[in-house]
């Protein structure tokens, strides 16, 4: 009777956490080509998960239910067995199988979404400069010569190519819904390849621990038509104001701020840590530390 009520009290339990999970889990709701690569890949690791799970336990029911001792006589002794080859096989063996593979399926998935995503191979990427200073993202678009702040703009419908590296301590750039997270450092620059399908409002964030700002070290990212896109293009550059060196020093000093629209990247001034450029991130950190 115990293990009876029990076992209703953890049902009850599951069915109440659950039901206030209202909100869809973002890493389960991709809205493009490596977020659903990556989604499918770790419900596979889930049900898989599952299925042991439910075959042990329901192993374990019968091993205890069939072997119980109130079904044996007093006198009872069990026999001598030196080992069963097969069941030492099935344990090692099946095991083995399971690990080899959801192996395979990790490997591929991880040669799909280092890859530009598929169904966009033949499509010119956009390319975006993204870097995190604490504790802040800024974007820019080089050849649109547009750099914004704390917010991403992107086209439905064309892949993305992100040039990640950092401007102080390693950070990790995630949007949950168009892809996995891949580190941004100071003295490398890392490249992500994403794509949005469909248009929406997206949460972005750094997901690796860099210090006292890092909860709100997030930006927000909007994908839109490839008309709309041009139309925002040609609204920054006939509104925005360019953006000066001394300007983007100052954004560079820890602390949150707003959002921000420039023309104008900052490369020309602050190339980013690659080619010739590649150690100049890190040692521009460094001289900055110094003098603090």
């Amino acid at each position: 009777m115990k293990i009876k009520w029990s076992i209703y009290s953890l049902i009850i339990a599951a069915f109440t956490f659950l039901a206030g999970c209202s909100n869809k889990l973002l890493v389960l709701d991709p809205k493009g080509p490596q977020a659903r690569t990556q989604a499918d890949v770790i419900m596979i690791s889930i049900w898989t998960m599952a299925f042991i799970v439910l075959v042990v336990i329901a192993l374990f029911v019968f091993m205890i239910y069939k072997y119980r001792a109130s079904k044996q006589s007093v006198d009872y002794e069990p026999p001598h067995i030196e080992g069963s080859t097969w069941v030492e096989l099935l344990c090692v063996g099946i095991p083995v199988l399971i690990v080899a593979y959801l192996s395979v399926i990790s490997v591929q998935s991880n040669y799909k979404v280092e890859a530009r995503p598929e169904g966009y191979e033949h499509r010119e990427p956009l390319i975006i400069y993204a870097f995190s200073s604490n504790w802040k993202w800024h974007f820019s678009y080089p050849k649109e010569n547009i750099e914004t702040v704390n917010y991403l703009y992107i086209p439905t419908g064309r892949p993305l190519e992100f040039k990640l590296y950092s401007y102080g301590p390693i950070t990790s750039f995630w949007i949950p819904q168009l892809g996995g997270q891949k580190y941004a450092m100071a003295d490398m620059v890392t490249t992500l390849h994403l794509a949005a399908d469909v248009p929406g409002e997206y949460m972005g964030r750094n997901a690796n621990f860099s210090g006292k700002g890092f909860a709100e070290n997030t930006f927000n990212v909007k994908a839109v038509t490839e008309a709309e896109f041009g139309k925002w293009i040609d609204e920054v550059r006939n509104t925005a104001e360019p953006l000066q060196e001394d300007k983007f020093e100052q954004l560079l000093k820890p602390g949150h701020v707003g959002q921000y629209t420039f023309t104008g990247t900052h490369l020309p001034f602050r190339p980013a840590p690659e080619g010739e450029h590649h150690h100049q991130t890190l040692n521009l950190q460094q001289d900055s530390d110094h003098h603090e």
